[in-house]
């Protein structure tokens, strides 16, 4: 039984990630935890209102039943729409920020993958600061996709794996990818960019675990030279289309992100595909 969390702010990118997760999902054992968050409610009353603890307590009364009635027709509405036996869902709003309840959420109810709507554009080359499913994704030690605004569910056929190759079979998250990947019958690509040094010994070593990991899906590795990342991806992207995008977050420091692209906030907010991060 997959656990899968779906905020939603109700905008149309983010009901469209919850359509998208029930198809991708389509006809497998789910529990679906439909989120929505309400910001601490002194952040407003305080300054329109003034110091009324009564009035606080009312309006945040008012804001839960809110939330609630809004997240029982987003279930409502999809579940009529896409109706699977297999799928079950679970309502919740609460008064949090959404990144804090998230990593509660992940750990109370034990979940495996969160799916998010984002706004996505084509073209990876720019990079815009700040985001919700930015911060998710910093935060998360699960996986997370994102689903660009707009995006019409496709059964993801050729998907895309940027990789370093710093890491193995046993990652958080690549069990999930080869399910993915059977279900599907999907061709799944290995690209692996580098402009100076061949691949370590340890790279190699990863490399041929991942080939076995995936041995029963239909699969090739591609290591390019000259190029960085990005312009990789685009690459590939531009001759042969993909359906989703996989790329592993690594966290950097201060004085790395001086140095190196920060390719994922790239790809999270200016790809038009669907994105898949694995956890740091």
């Amino acid at each position: 039984m997959k656990k899968i969390l779906l905020p939603t702010d109700f905008s149309a990118a983010s009901i469209n990630a919850i359509e998208y997760a029930v198809q991708l999902f389509k006809n497998e054992d789910c529990n679906f935890y439909v989120l929505n968050t309400y910001e601490p409610v002194t952040l407003y009353t305080s300054t329109t209102y003034g110091n009324d603890p009564g009035l606080d307590l009312e309006i945040g009364e008012l804001f839960k039943k809110k939330s609630k009635e809004k997240v029982q027709k987003v279930i409502d509405e999809v579940s009529s729409k896409f109706n699977d036996s297999h799928h079950v869902y679970k309502g919740i709003s609460t008064f949090n920020m959404l990144s804090l309840e998230i990593s509660e959420l992940v750990k109370d109810y034990g979940i495996d993958l969160i799916i998010m709507g984002t706004n996505g554009a084509s073209g990876l080359k720019e990079v815009f600061i700040g985001s919700q499913t930015m911060h998710v994704i910093k935060n998360a030690n699960i996986p997370v996709i994102g689903v660009p605004q707009g995006y019409s569910y496709k059964q993801p056929k050729d998907i895309l794996f940027m990789t370093n190759y710093m890491t193995d079979e046993h990652h958080t998250g690549m069990t999930l990818l080869e399910d993915i990947c059977s279900k599907n019958i999907s061709r799944l690509i290995f690209l692996n960019a580098y402009e100076g040094n061949n691949l370590t010994a340890n790279q190699v070593k990863n490399m041929e675990a991942l080939d076995h990991f995936f041995k029963h899906d239909a699969h090739l590795t591609q290591i390019v030279k000259g190029m960085d990342v990005l312009e990789a991806m685009e690459d590939f992207q531009s001759i042969h289309g993909i359906d989703l995008l996989v790329l592993v977050h690594n966290k950097h420091n201060f004085f790395e992100n001086l140095l190196f692209k920060p390719v994922v906030k790239k790809v999270v907010h200016h790809s038009d595909v669907p994105f898949f991060i694995l956890p740091s």
